[in-house]
């Protein structure tokens, strides 16, 4: 097991440097039945591996949510990922204190409750399996097969440029093209780190999570990302702060400056965040 720094079992919870963050935090604290958790999975819960499908969560994370899920109204992980293969990643299946944990994969598009353990999702958009099936000549055309790998994920369809030369480089080269791409077929470029996503409009994570806090009946919500994908997240927590809900804005790492810049609590990385998390789940059990 790796070190913690909050291995003396202290529950000191590191102070969010905004207002809002703060009075967020104190409405969690002070009304956790009211509360929603909602968390990214890639950079978040997990650490940003070269090949996404060794990716795992932190070990120190689902204890972490086990302990805290049974104190708030609602855990949820939003993610990019096929809500299957994040419950699969991240071991939440059959975990006790998890019993009603919530993955919202595809960004909303698919819905996995622990409770029924079963997978909720719409019909596949086409424009994702014509993409899919032009995207190597694609590449290959433009002369950026070398070094990219293609990653299917059911619903959308991802160009990875972590492997290449110049990674950065790669990513910005491809960009553009791959945005007139998915346009053509009826979809939209997500871009996140050194990654470019093909995936169905009209769905994000800041749908997602408005619609699940809704749902939950929250008073406060907390939502935690570490990508340029949650920005959307993050937009939805401010515009529900301003609709009178507490809120506490994450970031976990700060790889992604737009996101940095507004979380109102940053934290170094996966095992951090987790730490915060059991931190918080200690705080919520004193008397």
């Amino acid at each position: 097991m790796g070190s913690s720094p909050y291995a003396d079992a202290s529950d000191s919870l590191p102070t969010p440097s905004t207002p809002a963050g703060r009075d967020g935090l104190a409405a969690l604290l002070e009304r956790p039945g009211r509360a929603v958790i909602a968390l990214d999975f890639d950079g978040t819960l997990a650490e940003i591996v070269p090949d996404p499908e060794q990716a795992r969560a932190h070990e120190r994370a689902v204890p972490a949510l086990a302990a805290l899920a049974p104190k708030v109204a609602s855990v949820a992980v939003i993610t990019g990922r096929p809500a299957g293969v994040a419950v699969r990643y991240g071991g939440f299946a059959g975990v006790p204190g998890l019993e009603h944990l919530v993955v919202l994969g595809h960004y909303g598009a698919e819905r996995w409750d622990a409770a029924t353990g079963s997978v909720r999702a719409p019909a596949p958009h086409p424009g994702v399996a014509a993409a899919r099936a032009e995207l190597p000549g694609f590449l290959d055309g433009i002369g950026a097969w070398h070094g990219t790998w293609i990653e299917e994920k059911g619903r959308a369809v991802a160009v990875h440029t972590r492997r290449a030369t110049d990674p950065q480089a790669a990513f910005d080269a491809l960009r553009e093209p791959l945005a007139a791409l998915a346009a053509r077929h009826g979809l939209v470029l997500e871009p996140g780190r050194m990654v470019l996503e093909l995936r169905p409009p009209g769905v994000d994570k800041g749908v997602a999570l408005s619609e699940y806090v809704r749902e939950c009946g929250a008073q406060t919500v907390l939502y935690a990302g570490d990508d340029l994908g949650d920005l959307a997240a993050y937009t939805a927590v401010d515009k529900l702060r301003s609709d009178g809900m507490a809120g506490l804005l994450v970031c976990s790492g700060n790889e992604v400056t737009e996101l940095a810049e507004r979380a109102d609590l940053l934290l170094p990385g996966p095992a951090q965040l987790a730490d915060f998390l059991s931190a918080l789940a200690r705080r919520l059990s004193r008397p």
